[in-house]
């Protein structure tokens, strides 16, 4: 416990002003005397309740701020204006330092910088071959006796054990980067009503509305709905993936039902929508990226950004396949690769792209207990 406290005590010393900070800093001021772009998301909003912007301010605010580039296209100190105001940019140049500043352990935060396409498929590629390596040793690549049983080849136990390790370390590390980024931001404790606001807005992704709800800004000033509904698909698909094997290990250890289980059955049915899911949004997700608008975002982070839409792609793509050909020679292979990803995926996830989900989901927090309570205007320092 003590050792947790000297964790989050670090937090405290994280908030001295970068030059990406100090950069959020000069644009809020522009714009918070401008208030052209007041009404247009909760980011707007929440620098309408301050007078001035702290460092903490800004980690709060730049990771409420969806991305949507509505702001951009609007606003009439954009570039080349010489005022420079680009909000998307400065904020998420931002949001890569917090991820960077509040990772756990300190020095991994480093992969936040390399964790780019050509990493996550070294180390899931690498895993899978590890896998093919034991399946090669064990039985042969070629197996026709599984009848469809996964066990038959990497004996459940062994599986559970050696994957529950490394998701449960991952859990660990995401939650101890996760209290020290809301020991940071938070300014009062949270409440249930306050909870189940930011709830509903992080599940239905209300901020990737836009400023007038028409949606976000892609390659030019054309308002689309697609990011919002290809993420709802890739966060669905996940999250029923993640059912899946929550119900089948339901299924073996409190019933008993061993697998592989029908195609009718309830963890296979959710495992394939999930599965399709995670196809069709990180597909539309990274066609969106690859045309997005050059001012938009920071361009440094694009590497991390393919990377994860492209771990989440190659996890779905070898688990429909693995569904489809289990009955056949190739399972063993596709069983092998298919793991490989899904623990590179664990490997990666607290020092990735996925961690962007829970710390705006802090900062959604922190903003709808900052609107429950009604703030008035504030000046920046505490």
């Amino acid at each position: 416990m003590q050792q947790l406290n000297q964790l989050i005590q670090e937090a405290s010393s994280l908030a001295m002003p970068s030059a990406h900070v100090s950069e959020v800093h000069r644009v809020l001021q522009i714009c918070n005397a401008c208030r052209y772009c007041e009404g247009f998301c909760a980011t707007f909003a929440s620098m309408t309740r301050r007078l001035d912007f702290t460092p903490k301010d800004i980690h709060f605010m730049a990771n409420l701020c969806h991305n949507c580039g509505a702001c951009l296209h609007a606003c009439q100190y954009a570039p080349p204006n010489e005022f420079g105001v680009n909000i998307p940019q400065a904020m998420a140049k931002v949001r890569l330092e917090t991820y960077t500043n509040f990772a756990w352990p300190r020095p991994l935060g480093v992969l936040y910088e390399k964790n780019g396409l050509a990493l996550t498929m070294s180390v899931s590629v690498g895993i899978g071959l590890f896998f093919l390596a034991l399946l090669q040793v064990n039985q042969g690549l070629l197996n026709t006796n599984t009848d469809g049983n996964f066990y038959a080849i990497f004996p459940h136990n062994a599986l559970a054990l050696v994957f529950g390790i490394v998701f449960l370390g991952a859990i660990f590390a995401m939650v101890i980067s996760s209290i020290k980024f809301w020991q940071t931001i938070a300014s009062d404790p949270a409440t249930l009503l306050a909870g189940s606001d930011a709830l509903h807005d992080a599940l239905t992704l209300k901020n990737l509305g836009g400023g007038h709800q028409a949606g976000c800004n892609e390659a030019d000033d054309a308002f689309s709905l697609l990011r919002k509904r290809f993420h709802h698909l890739t966060f669905y698909g996940f999250m029923l993936c993640f059912a899946s094997t929550s119900v089948a290990t339901l299924y073996h250890y409190l019933f008993g039902w061993q697998a592989p289980y029908g195609y009718t059955s309830l963890p296979v049915v959710l495992g394939t929508l999930g599965g399709i899911g995670l196809v069709i949004g990180p597909v539309g997700l990274l066609y969106l990226n690859m045309k997005r608008h050059p001012l938009h975002g920071d361009k440094n982070q694009k590497p991390m950004d393919i990377g994860f839409i492209t771990s989440l792609l190659s996890i779905s793509i070898t688990g429909l396949a693995l569904l489809a050909w289990r009955e056949t020679s190739y399972m063993g292979i596709l069983l092998a690769l298919h793991l490989g990803f899904v623990m590179g995926f664990f490997l990666m996830m607290p020092y990735g792209k996925f961690a962007h989900g829970i710390y705006r989901s802090l900062a959604l927090l922190q903003n709808a207990i900052e609107v429950r309570q009604g703030k008035s205007v504030r000046v920046g320092a505490d």
